[in-house]
């Protein structure tokens, strides 16, 4: 049996990402997470069917230990926007230090381990398309894409076995995931959900002789692009007003970089991970997410505004067909 390392696995891919390996049921999972009452109560069912470690990064005694017989990592692990942006110090030692001893701790005891990182289609900086050729083009102040960049070149030069896979904005529930607001409102958005990121990561593993050395953009296709102004709109509708967007929209920059990818298509004519819409997604956090009246309802006046503006704007720049995702 096969053994995967999840980092970051109380995240809303990395949940995902467990729930797919358990479903493949050929692998020996282990999840690292930081211990906090969001990961404890994310991970909690899966406590008797996996192995898992509550864990810093940082800690080399621990990462010598965990990734000694590891067949497979796949590292999600890592600080979002804006926080990743406004306290760049943490960012640099959470991110950049905790993975580079991943990686030390590999190179010394486990050297043939694959290694699958996630890393962002944010470096490709304020263009409307992007592709892996695309040369990254970062703002003084965004400290997330550029400490993404640097591990990039650290997994390129010091890693023997390794994919590159670069996420848009992840569609995930408010309440349980890290939504990004800091998105400029005109933005055209290629994204893709959670739930179709984490079958792609963990099919990345059943693919890796074809997807080994190399970078690539993992996004959800025609079927989830839209303005980011209309994905606001109807986020803020299901879900209501929050917090963060508050604070987002008084005091953070809207340095979130989307765009829409030239090359969408080469990573799903191999792995086929996508099953997801924006429909489906608006469906799921219908379901989800219950209660909060009162934050729909002040939510209401914005969600008009954003919609009138743009209503009737149609977006027709794909042509492939959508198709839901085949068993193996």
């Amino acid at each position: 049996m096969k053994k995967v390392l999840v980092t970051g696995a109380g995240g809303s891919i990395g949940i995902n990402v467990i729930k797919y390996l358990l479903s493949e049921g050929k692998y020996e999972i282990t999840a690292l997470d930081l211990r906090n009452k969001n990961s404890q109560k994310r991970l909690k069912r899966y406590r008797r069917r996996i192995n898992l470690i509550y864990g810093d990064m940082n800690d080399s005694v621990l990462m010598d230990a965990l990734v000694k017989d590891q067949d497979y990592i796949i590292h999600l692990a890592g600080l979002m926007p804006p926080i990743a942006d406004i306290k760049h110090n943490v960012s640099e030692m959470i991110d950049y230090k905790g993975t580079e001893n991943m990686i030390k701790a590999m190179n010394m005891f486990n050297p043939d381990a694959y290694f699958i990182f996630a890393s962002s289609t944010t470096i490709y900086g304020n263009v409307k398309t992007a592709s892996t050729e695309n040369k990254p083009k970062l703002t003084n102040l965004d400290y997330y894409s550029s400490t993404k960049l640097r591990i990039e070149k650290m997994v390129k030069e010091k890693v023997k076995n390794y994919t590159i896979i670069r996420l848009p904005l992840v569609l995930t529930n408010p309440k349980n995931g890290s939504f990004m607001y800091n998105v400029k409102l005109d933005s055209i958005v290629e994204a893709i959900t959670d739930n179709d990121a984490a079958y792609l990561f963990v099919n990345t593993i059943n693919y890796a002789d074809k997807l080994k050395g190399k970078i690539w953009n993992g996004t959800g296709g025609e079927m989830t692009t839209d303005s980011y102004r209309n994905i606001l709109a109807n986020v803020l509708k299901i879900y209501g007003l929050s917090f963060k967007y508050i604070l987002t929209l008084l005091f953070v920059d809207k340095n979130f970089y989307c765009h829409t990818y030239e090359d969408s298509e080469k990573l799903e004519s191999i792995l086929e991970f996508r099953s997801d819409s924006l429909s489906s997604y608006y469906m799921r956090l219908k379901r989800q997410i219950k209660g909060r009246k009162v934050s729909k309802i002040l939510a209401k006046p914005i969600s008009a505004f954003l919609t009138r503006k743009h209503r009737g704007k149609i977006i027709g720049i794909f042509k492939r067909p959508f198709s839901g995702r085949k068993k193996k």
